[in-house]
């Protein structure tokens, strides 16, 4: 077993955080040998149920869990700042052309590097991933996260229509593809598989279809897609499908909703889609940076807390502007301000937090294994250094509560205030 003390931030299962001032972590292997936390808490009462552990001590420092990032796009690292009207000439011009690419193995080896580099450099130690339509993105995809040890969730995209030469995939062998990538993969060491159908308007409806079925057939996959991000998106989606009460519902059609499935954006819903969310235990991943990037609008999170769909935070890089979580949680205290059906909704800072560690995890399936600190969780945690520069160590001087201290991070905190991001098998990036 091995033991941090340094101060200590986690959360209990309302979601509430639980903060020590002077805390202690106590970590050590499971049966498969992963690093998973035994015990947690004010450091004197820890210690002493613990006597004679080796400890290493952060003073100053704040231990807290690794973040999680409910949607991101691997492939899109290089177009990240891209400038563009609007959603849909976006993805004609800089999306497609880019993820053209990695049809070429050695090409997507070296994205997925650069891209695992800058979550971990930015504290993110699991992520729910859109891969491209290409099989060799996902296999190099896997393949550098099991090195690293790491959580992580992908699959394949699926588009085989209204999508230009080098992305569009073949009907048929797109879900021969898939099912491969599966058995290869899901489940294997900390990896998750993602059905993934791009949106429903670059699916046929077989496509769809099989999508569904293959999402019955592993219950325990993860199904990952995107809806009701943009108006002119909704509006083709309605003229494609227009058998469906809404956007969403063309996937309730195809056995697309269910626990473990995930849609990002979510924007232009009514309470009818929210209920439809709740209902099935479908979640949202609320992208910031991204809506408001792109001018896709603003989720609203008054709406969804008042019907009780779960969500949590995303950076949708590259339609997001940035890797940090820090930028993501600020994005969507301005969303939560200034976008609601009730403006001047004030995201508490603890609850930005938490919708980007244990709330994330929770909305993905995975509470209490990631995003959390509570004994039997594992062990993805990061040192951070509340005085990392100047102004923050000022700021973060003069808090007077755990809500104005997080508060100062997620303002001011960039990758400089990640100190070190540690993972479960106990390695250190």
């Amino acid at each position: 077993m091995q033991a941090y003390r340094a101060s200590l931030l986690r959360f209990d299962a309302a979601g509430q955080p639980v903060y020590d001032e002077d805390g202690l972590l106590v970590v050590g292997p499971d049966a498969a040998g992963r690093q998973r936390v035994i015990d947690a808490g004010a450091h004197d009462a820890v210690a002493a149920r613990h006597p004679g552990l080796a400890v290493t001590h952060w003073p100053g420092r704040v231990i807290a869990p690794g973040f999680v990032d409910m949607h991101v796009h691997f492939p899109q690292t290089d177009i990240i700042g891209a400038p563009s009207a609007g959603l849909l000439p976006w993805l004609e011009n800089y999306t497609f052309p880019a993820e053209s690419r990695f049809a070429e193995p050695a090409h997507a080896a070296e994205v997925a590097e650069v891209f695992f580099d800058e979550l971990l450099r930015n504290g993110v130690t699991t992520s729910l991933t859109f891969a491209t339509s290409h099989p060799q993105s996902v296999q190099a995809f896997f393949e550098a996260a099991q090195r690293r040890s790491l959580r992580m969730i992908t699959g394949k995209v699926l588009q085989d229509r209204h999508s230009p030469d080098g992305v569009r995939d073949e009907t048929e062998q797109s879900l021969v593809d898939t099912e491969t990538l599966i058995r290869r993969w899901h489940n294997v060491d900390r990896l998750g598989y993602a059905i993934t159908p791009r949106f429903a308007p670059t699916s046929t409806d077989a496509q769809l279809r099989g999508a569904g079925e293959l999402a019955a057939k592993y219950p325990d996959t993860w199904i990952h897609s995107h809806v009701a991000e943009n108006k002119d998106e909704v509006k083709w989606a309605r003229e494609l499908f227009p058998a469906a009460r809404s956007y969403l519902d063309v996937y309730t059609g195809f056995g697309l909703m269910r626990e473990r499935a995930v849609y990002a954006h979510c924007i232009h819903f009514d309470d009818a889609d929210r209920r439809l969310m709740r209902e099935t235990g479908t979640a949202a991943a609320v992208s910031p940076t991204s809506n408001l990037f792109l001018g896709s609008g603003f989720f609203d999170f008054e709406g969804a807390d008042r019907i009780g769909c779960a969500y949590g935070l995303a950076s949708d890089v590259g339609g997001g502007t940035s890797f940090s979580p820090f930028s993501t949680m600020l994005a969507a205290y301005y969303v939560g301000r200034e976008g609601q059906t009730k403006p001047g909704l004030s995201i508490p800072p603890s609850q930005l937090w938490w919708r980007h560690t244990g709330g994330a995890a929770r909305a993905l399936g995975l509470d209490g294994v990631i995003g959390n600190l509570q004994p039997g969780c594992e062990a993805d945690f990061l040192v951070l250094d509340p005085k990392a520069t100047p102004l923050l160590a000022r700021k973060t001087a003069r808090a007077n509560s755990l809500e104005e201290l997080l508060f100062a991070m997620i303002v001011l905190g960039d990758d400089r205030l990640v100190e070190r991001t540690v993972i479960s098998e106990a390695r250190a990036a």
